[in-house]
């Protein structure tokens, strides 16, 4: 078996998580603080430049002073902001200290009073004109770009915002990824116990739902394994003892012949004992070998129709014969008319002599064992008898491995242990039902269901 590649850890996986989501909203909400900055940074700047062209057009109330002093007590004022004025006497060109300023102006015309953004040569400008007299306008230019001191302030602090987020992302990550992944680590080593055969061992329910969980399957699967393990070693004690039963009567007898102690008669009757008890292990071998192979893929059932009617009658005329040496009477009730169903007639014949066995083998002399195959809807073919029946509560655990042998085993004549788990599943593969109860003849009913044919 091939190990796993090294796969990374759930607490590594969460801080990168929450990096790149940290990351990811960072820059977003830089970005979207950018714009919103730059767009709000100019209609304040455009504000400011309306105010203060509005305050310096209403100093020019009255009489006006010659141009060139009028230019220079404008630029006088609002030089030391980055600000350029530009003057249009009437009919003349607008004449300012900066020459772009100068085509800024000329392009948003100076005509009456307006605001105005635009273009030169790829760099914004502002413009606010206004009139100031008869005639003559002035403007109040600013780039835009005056910004970018701004816009790079911001853009540095949005880059330490942004490492800050990572840096506090990446401690909330790691102590999230070992918060979470403890209960799972706590899990993994309980499992990794548990392959060892610890069986005590139990998972702390903590932590999310999720990992709550896995928890709590992990403490289920423990105790499954657990009772399975234990059913597995009740089972298997009691293979043993029936197993050593006929292995110790065989072993005594071969050893009377090969000792010549039984000889004659006695050694006819010595090899009929050995004979009977080998056919006992060999088939209960044989019933260990179809229950180990019930539940894998390579168990084949050669399912065709068959009447039941006809298979119940031919059972019965074998059962009629073993009932009688033991004084027990055989009834059999059988509808008028044929019954099929769609099974393996080797293996429901089986399921039958079994059960029919089991009956025969607690059902006293002169108490009746009862094959009653009837029809509602479904094929019930019930196996009942007169025996001792058993308690209430052993019912629903007919089928489980060992469990009446276990319990019955010192009371009364018992089985392999394994013949009603080995019914059980051949039912169970045909498509039918195999149910146990009380009988009305005072012992047990064991009732096969199968569909009818179509």
């Amino acid at each position: 078996m091939t190990k796993p590649g090294r796969r990374t850890s759930l607490a590594l996986r969460i801080t990168v998580v929450c990096l790149a989501v940290a990351g990811v909203a960072v820059v977003v909400a830089g970005l979207v603080a950018a714009r919103l900055v730059n767009s709000a940074g100019k209609d304040v700047l455009q504000q400011s430049l309306a105010a203060q062209a509005n305050v310096l057009a209403g100093q020019f109330d009255g009489g006006i002073p010659n141009a060139r002093f009028r230019a220079g007590r404008i630029t006088e004022v609002v030089r030391g902001q980055g600000i350029t004025v530009v003057v249009q006497r009437p009919n003349g060109k607008p004449a300012g200290d900066d020459p772009i300023a100068t085509r800024a102006a000329a392009k948003a015309g100076l005509n009456g009073n307006s605001s105005q953004q635009v273009l030169i040569d790829g760099e914004q400008f502002l413009v606010e004109t206004r009139s100031i007299g008869t005639g003559e306008t002035f403007a109040l230019v600013q780039s835009v770009d005056a910004q970018g001191v701004a816009m790079r302030k911001l853009i540095r602090n949005i880059l330490i915002a942004l490492g800050i987020g990572l840096l506090v992302a990446a401690l909330a990550g790691v102590a999230l990824g070992r918060l979470l992944s403890r209960p799972l680590r706590h899990a993994a080593a309980v499992a990794a116990s548990m392959r060892g055969g610890r069986r005590d061992l139990r998972v702390p329910i903590e932590g999310p739902a999720e990992v709550a969980e896995v928890a709590t399957s992990i403490n289920e699967l423990a105790d499954a394994l657990r009772y399975s393990e234990a059913r597995q070693r009740e089972f298997l004690l009691s293979v043993s003892h029936e197993l050593r039963t006929p292995l110790t009567a065989v072993n005594g007898f071969a050893e009377a012949i090969a000792d010549g102690v039984a000889e004659g008669e006695d050694a006819r009757r010595a090899g009929d004992t050995i004979q009977r008890e080998a056919q006992r292990l060999e088939r209960l071998v044989s019933d260990l070998l179809d229950l180990a192979r019930l539940g894998a893929d390579e168990f084949r059932l050669d399912l065709t129709g068959l009447d039941l009617v006809a298979l119940v009658t031919d059972c019965a005329e074998v059962w009629r014969l073993r009932c009688a040496t033991r004084e027990v009477a055989l009834e059999v009730v059988v509808p008028p008319h044929p019954v099929h169903v769609v099974a393996d007639p080797r293996r429901l014949r089986q399921v039958i002599d079994g059960l029919a066995e089991n009956a025969l083998r607690v059902t006293p002399a002169g108490a009746p064992i009862v094959l009653a195959l009837t029809v509602d809807g479904q094929a019930r073919l019930a196996v009942r008898d007169g025996g001792p029946g058993l308690a209430a509560e052993d019912y629903p655990v007919a089928f489980d491995r060992g469990v009446l042998n276990k319990k019955y085993r010192d009371k009364r004549p018992v089985g392999s242990g394994i013949g009603l788990a080995l019914a059980h599943g051949l039912v169970t593969r045909m498509g039918g039902t195999l149910t146990a109860g009380p009988a009305p003849e005072g012992g047990a009913a064991f009732t096969v269901t199968l569909p009818l044919a179509r």
